[in-house]
């Protein structure tokens, strides 16, 4: 019998009230050393519930395959397995394609499908949370992956990095992803804050943003709250942006309006591939 794992929020009984995790060990900063950003990533939204591309299912939730190089990343893995494992079989999406899987926090919508995952795959590394119940992990591990816990931030591979678990009540991880152009920032839900995301992704990284994508949480901000996180991401020179799943209709409305041309409009079966040249 397959196990849904559909965990919906984890309270602490002791808070945290730090926002961020510490910055990169002295090792792994000189790690960066002599490794060139990547010149090409392709980034396919395997999971949402905003639609793109009308031969996939839409369902709450969100996950997304990244490669660069010779990895590929499936960061987050929606809610339901086999809408996650339908959509990719559409994209000609091999569940073995993939070598690492990195959850970016404990809500159902985001880790549901993995479990069907690993059946499909489990020679793969999870990078989740350390704050994620025992439970949670003893089931991946059992599955034969390997477990990776994150508490600070990190380096995961040449030029892809966590966030660290940030926030409070709900810890959360984001990816960053170093290229030519800049920061990729690819966020779950952005509980801890959209632009405390990107403000610790470039304090880390000391590169500006290229593309921010992903959850933002913001379907319950105002108009004008939204406008005020609109300001900060130019201040911190995010270039591009692709708000999906919980960002809310009228933040994608405002972002769009704010952003022209470098809004990317993101749902399932969305690919954007980052080269040299321009962003596609």
């Amino acid at each position: 019998m397959r196990t849904s794992w559909k965990i919906i929020l984890l309270i602490p009984t002791t808070l945290s009230w730090g926002c961020f995790g510490e910055s990169f060990t002295e090792q792994e900063k000189s790690s960066t050393k002599g490794v060139e950003p990547l010149k090409k990533v392709d980034i396919v939204v395997v999971y949402d519930n905003n639609s793109y591309d009308e031969r996939l299912t839409t369902a709450w939730g969100f996950s997304c395959l990244v490669r660069c190089g010779d990895t590929s990343i499936l960061f987050d893995t929606g809610g339901d397995s086999s809408i996650l494992l339908n959509n990719m079989k559409q994209l000609k999406i091999e569940p073995q394609e993939v070598d690492v899987v990195v959850l970016s926090h404990i809500h159902g919508d985001h880790v549901g499908g993995l479990a069907g995952f690993l059946e499909q795959n489990n020679k793969v590394v999870v990078y989740l949370p350390n704050s994620f119940p025992e439970s949670f992990k003893n089931e991946v591990k059992s599955s034969g992956a390997k477990v990776e816990e994150i508490s600070h931030s990190k380096k995961l591979l040449d030029n892809v990095y966590s966030t660290g678990e940030l926030g409070t009540v709900i810890k959360e991880q984001s990816l960053i992803i170093v290229t030519i152009k800049g920061l990729i920032i690819i966020t779950g839900c952005a509980h801890p804050g959209i632009v405390e995301v990107v403000r610790k992704s470039t304090e880390l990284l000391k590169r500006t943003p290229l593309l921010v994508m992903g959850g933002f949480h913001l379907r319950w901000k105002t108009e004008q709250e939204i406008k005020e996180i609109i300001a900060n991401f130019q201040k911190l020179g995010v270039q591009q942006v692709g708000p999906c799943h919980c960002s809310g209709d009228k933040a994608r409305r405002l972002f769009e309006s704010a952003y022209g041309k470098n809004f990317r409009e993101i749902g399932v079966g969305r690919l954007i591939t980052i080269t040299e040249g321009e962003l596609e």
